[in-house]
C-alpha cells in the first residue's frame, strides 16, 4: 500500500481577537484563524470577528468550517452577525460548525437572531478523542478543564517522505523526471528494464508533519499537555498572572506561568498566550511566562505565527503580519 504523505503547504495562525472576556481598544474578543494552503479554519467567533476579518488582509472569506471551543459569550456572540452577513452576500457554499456537545442547542437558540439562511448550515458535535480526517492532516478534539463543556483542537499533519537520495536513485538507474517525483510521493515505479524501485530504496526516514494546538479556555490540564506534546505551536490562554492564581482556579482559567509550565512539559516549539485580561499589559504576561518557558510570545490582534517545516526554521511571530496597512493597528494593551 502506498504511504500517505502530507504535501508541502504554507501554514500559519492569524490572531484576530486576543482579549479575555472583554474587548479593549486594541484587542478584540477570541477568534483565531488557521490557514493551511488554501484552507481557512476559524476557531471561536467572538463579537466583532467579521469586522476583524474585514480589517485584516484575510478579508471576509467564505469560511467553510468554524470550530467552537465552548459556549461562553465572548467566544460565540460573533456568530449571528457573521452567518447573517454570509446570507446577505448571497452565499451558497455550505458551512459546518463544530463544537462540544450542546452546539446544536446553542445554534437553535441563536437562529432567532440570525434568521433564515439560504445556504446549507450543518452542525457537528464532537467529544474528546474524535478526529476529523482531512487531506494531508487530521483535526483532533481533546478534553480541557474549564468547568463547562469545552474542547481544544490539535491540527496534526501526516508524515512527509524522507529526503530524496539522488546518489541512490542514480545507482538504481532511476531517470530524472516524473519517476523521481513519484518516488518522492511514496509511489513505486517500474523502470524500462522492468525492475521495480520502491520509495524506501531512495528515501530517508519519514519526517513528521507540523502540529498546531489550540487549547481554548482552560485551567492547566494533563490532557492539554498530552495533546500538545511535540507541537510546533501551542496557543494557550493566560487570563491571569501569578498574584491572582486563586481567582484563576475559581474560574477554571490559567495564569501565564501555568501555561508556560504546560508548554515546557509538552516540549512545544513556541507558546502563544492569548485571552489577555484588560487588567494586564502584554509585556507583563510575557515576562511571567518567559521565566519558565523562554519561547513565549503574546500576540496582538492581526499578528500571525508562521510555521515552517522544521528543516526550514522555527515558528516565528510576525507582528501585524495580517495587516498591510500596519499604521492602522492598535498599540499594545
Amino acid at each position: 500500500m502506498r504511504a500517505r504523505y502530507a504535501r508541502a503547504v504554507d501554514l500559519d495562525v492569524v490572531f484576530l481577537g486576543t482579549a479575555g472576556s472583554m474587548p479593549t481598544a486594541a484587542r478584540g474578543l477570541p477568534a483565531t484563524l488557521v490557514r493551511r494552503g488554501g484552507e481557512r479554519l476559524l476557531f471561536d467567533c467572538g463579537e466583532g470577528t467579521q469586522r476583524q476579518l474585514l480589517r485584516s488582509d484575510v478579508g471576509l472569506v467564505e469560511l467553510e468550517e468554524i470550530f467552537l471551543t465552548h459556549f461562553h459569550a465572548d467566544h460565540v456572540l460573533g456568530l449571528p452577525g457573521l452567518l447573517k452577513t454570509f446570507a446577505l452576500r448571497g452565499r451558497d457554499v455550505p458551512l459546518t460548525i463544530y463544537g462540544p456537545v450542546g452546539t446544536r442547542a446553542l445554534m437553535e437558540t441563536l437562529r432567532r437572531v440570525y434568521g433564515r439562511l439560504d445556504y446549507p448550515l450543518a452542525i457537528t458535535e464532537l467529544e474528546p478523542g474524535d478526529e476529523l480526517a482531512r487531506d494531508g492532516y487530521a483535526l483532533r478534539a481533546f478534553a480541557v478543564s474549564h468547568g463547562v463543556a469545552a474542547l481544544g483542537y490539535a491540527l496534526v499533519e501526516d508524515e512527509r517522505p524522507g529526503r530524496f537520495d539522488v546518489e541512490a536513485a542514480d545507482a538504481l538507474g532511476v531517470p530524472p523526471g516524473p519517476a523521481r517525483g513519484a518516488l518522492q510521493r511514496g509511489e513505486p515505479v517500474r523502470l524500462g528494464s522492468g525492475e521495480e524501485v520502491r520509495p524506501e530504496q531512495v528515501l530517508g526516514p519519514a519526517r513528521p508533519g507540523r502540529k498546531v494546538v489550540l487549547a481554548g479556555d482552560t485551567a492547566p490540564a494533563a490532557s492539554v499537555v498530552e495533546a500538545a506534546t511535540g507541537a510546533d505551536l501551542l496557543v494557550h490562554e493566560a487570563t491571569f498572572l501569578a498574584a491572582e492564581r486563586a481567582r484563576a482556579r475559581e474560574t477554571s482559567h490559567s495564569t501565564a506561568g501555568e501555561a508556560a509550565l504546560v508548554a515546557r512539559e509538552a516540549g512545544v516549539g513556541l507558546l502563544a498566550l492569548t485571552h489577555v485580561s484588560p487588567r494586564y499589559f502584554g509585556h507583563e504576561v510575557v515576562e511571567e511566562a518567559r521565566e519558565l518557558f523562554p519561547r513565549t510570545v503574546v500576540p496582538r490582534d492581526f499578528d500571525l505565527v508562521a510555521i515552517p517545516f522544521p528543516e526550514r526554521g522555527s515558528p516565528e511571530l510576525v507582528r501585524s503580519g495580517a495587516r498591510t496597512d500596519r499604521r492602522a493597528v492598535g498599540s499594545e494593551a
